[in-house]
């Protein structure tokens, strides 16, 4: 069935309907967007996909609200908002439309649902307090895209409407970069998992760009390695692996006879002829050659097990 239109409510609008058409809008470009509450557009029709508003939750009708009692619940309990319906429903065809491989659409669609949608949901039927997120909860996305609506006394005609179409590509914008960095995630993972074979029980890393590499370190359980490096334009990295996504604490740091060092000092410091610069809270090393920054890495491996003896 060919897709006609987009039915979503007039006037202010929030994250959820907003961010559902960004992937409505995707999947069916020649569709026309309506933004009404006119009782001849809500209801289910042929060529119509309704959302965030209509009163009813219905996949095969094509209607997407999240406003009736009772209101549509994940398998877990928690409660969707118009933009994880339209994710449950759409998403993988989006990002099929995106060209993720498909070997890696469930584990995107599933990444980003978590960690993007839910939130989404959540804050949209005030299952979480928007103060949860501290001195930032201004800076929250959802919030950030509701500042995009008219100011209250802006009476013109079609304010809304235009509002509403402005704010379309930013959040496009916000959703394929997310989308792109978790599919780019999964890539790195199969290039991160292969370097770790040929590591073999060696403590360093080598890979051969810079990319995401801590979470298949973990899922390969390679508890040995210490550091990695990589090239980066023209110069190597020598950086540490931080022992969990939720904290800066590596498993090992860098000598601390080497912090804040450059050029010179560092060389004379670490006794490596090329070594460039040590940050100064130790998880980052600069060499100008691969044979500099394999002589720096090896050298942080034998301070390390100097200091475990």
């Amino acid at each position: 069935m060919t897709i006609t239109h987009l039915v979503t409510h007039s006037g202010g609008f929030h994250a959820d309907e907003l961010l559902s058409s960004v992937i409505l809008t995707r999947l069916f470009p020649d569709a026309e967007l309506i933004r009404s509450r006119d009782a001849a557009w809500i209801t289910p029709a042929a060529g119509r996909i309704i959302y965030d508003v209509g009163q009813a939750y219905d996949g095969e009708a094509q209607i997407f609200d999240h406003h009736q009692r009772p209101n549509p619940l994940r398998e877990d309990g928690q409660p969707y908002s118009s933009f994880g319906l339209i994710w449950h429903h759409f998403g993988r065809d989006y990002l099929r439309g995106l060209d993720v491989p498909e070997a890696d659409v469930d584990a995107v669609h599933h990444g980003f649902d978590q960690s993007f949608v839910l939130p989404v949901d959540l804050l949209d039927n005030g299952a979480i307090d928007p103060g949860v997120a501290g001195p930032l909860a201004g800076m929250t996305l959802p919030v950030l895209l509701e500042t995009l609506k008219p100011v209250f006394d802006d009476r013109r005609d079609g304010a809304d409407d235009q509002a509403f179409l402005a704010a379309l590509p930013v959040a496009r914008a916000f959703v394929e970069a997310s989308i792109r960095g978790k599919a780019a995630k999964r890539r790195a993972e199969t290039m991160v998992l292969q370097a770790i074979e040929g590591a073999g029980a060696g403590k360093v890393l080598e890979l051969p760009m810079g990319m995401p590499f801590r979470s298949a370190v973990e899922k390969a359980g390679a508890d040995h390695l210490l550091f990695v490096v990589h090239p980066r334009g023209s110069d190597w990295t020598l950086t540490t692996i931080r022992k969990s996504g939720d904290s800066f604490e590596s498993r090992a740091d860098l000598p601390a006879a080497w912090a804040g060092l450059t050029d010179e000092a560092l060389e004379a410091a670490s006794g490596v002829a090329g070594a460039k610069f040590c940050h100064n809270a130790r998880f980052i090393a600069v060499a100008r050659s691969r044979e500099a920054i394999m002589d720096l890495a090896n050298r942080a491996v034998q301070a390390v097990s100097q200091t475990t003896e």
